[in-house]
């Protein structure tokens, strides 16, 4: 019976005369009822993670077997692995992940992570956030953007200290998330990360969204505006909307969009993401790394899904954009994309076929 264990991360709870129940979730939880006394403390004396026992004292062995095997049906019980250390970060996540994993190893999904990078440009209190999560996570190798300084405005619950005020925000949050993660790579190589996560204020700069959208890079879309913060779309090139698809929809919606489009890009200062309200900070940052780690882990958000949470309940409002027509991302069925070799500049055409 060593080839089987009780799932990580399981809880054991004793219902007395009512049995014995694995798990608290609802979406896993296993209730046993009708046991003899030794059946119930043999149950409890399961240890999660670790090997079941062949036979169990006081127990029939046919009855034994026929409990566990039972438990294996409904997912409490899940094939034995050979023991592994903890991962060096990502811990938490590969016991929590080894609840929803179908052989129960939430290890294998961080190891995967593990071997991933991810870029965050714009380091304020949403990019540093993220990136500490995406440490915390168990993400090998974090490349980090933001020449500006920390500003008192900055400082904040888990992130910067008022003894950072005036320091490069780059070579800050470097120290910050190895602080979370000692294992984590900070490089500085230009290497292309595989997702870049872009942290800005009020707008989606429209000429990065177009170059990282032909340079053919994945990447989040993190926008920082007045009483809200909006999270979306993840934007894998040709396949769902691009950030032009978005500006596009809304150009539909108010004519005058691109009129405040301009102002605001080009207005910006050379700081991404300038006001962090706290809790919308906190909120969209969460969410932000989720959708990298989903990606990373194989099961990314739907196409065009954005998170829009805003002030003064921070509860995210969930919306999905669509391709544009008239945009030139390749995702709409009847555009395609292409860069003109003689001037470098991205154009629209008919779909090849």
């Amino acid at each position: 019976m060593g080839d089987r264990r009780l799932r990580t991360g399981l809880r054991v709870l004793d219902l007395a005369d009512a049995g014995v129940q694995l798990g608290c979730d609802p979406r896993w939880a296993v209730r046993v009822p009708d046991l003899t006394a030794a059946e119930r403390a043999a149950l409890l004396a399961l240890t999660p993670g670790l090997p079941v026992p062949a036979t169990a004292p006081g127990v029939d062995v046919h009855r034994w077997v026929e409990l566990l095997d039972a438990l294996q049906q409904a997912g409490a019980i899940v094939p034995a692995r050979p023991h592994r250390p903890p991962p060096p970060a990502g811990g938490v996540d590969a016991i929590s992940w080894s609840l929803l994993d179908p052989v129960g190893d939430g290890c294998a999904r961080v190891d995967r992570r593990q071997r991933a990078s991810v870029g965050v440009v714009g380091l304020g209190p949403t990019g540093l956030a993220l990136a500490t999560t995406l440490a915390a996570s168990g993400v090998g190798s974090l490349r980090m953007e933001d020449p500006s300084p920390v500003r008192s405005y900055d400082v904040g619950p888990g992130g910067y200290r008022w003894s950072d005020v005036g320091g490069p925000r780059q070579q800050v949050a470097a120290r910050i998330v190895h602080d979370v993660a000692p294992h984590v790579a900070t490089p500085s190589a230009r290497d292309d990360p595989d997702v870049l996560v872009v942290v800005e204020a009020d707008v989606a700069d429209p000429v990065r969204a177009a170059t990282l959208l032909a340079c053919g890079l994945p990447h989040l879309s993190v926008v920082v505006r007045e009483g809200d913060v909006l999270v979306g779309p993840l934007v894998e090139p040709g396949a769902g909307p691009c950030l032009r698809c978005l500006d596009l929809h809304r150009t539909d919606l108010d004519p005058l969009w691109p009129v405040l489009l301009q102002q605001l890009s080009g207005a910006r200062s050379h700081r991404p993401g300038e006001l962090h309200v706290p809790v919308l900070a906190g909120v969209a940052a969460h969410l932000a790394a989720a959708m990298v780690l989903g990606r990373l882990d194989g099961e990314p958000a739907a196409p065009g899904l954005t998170w829009q949470v805003p002030l003064p309940d921070a509860v995210p409002r969930e919306r999905t954009w669509s391709a544009h027509p008239r945009c030139g991302c390749g995702a709409h069925p009847s555009r395609s994309l292409f860069v003109d070799a003689a001037t470098g500049t991205v154009g629209t055409g008919p779909a090849a076929g």
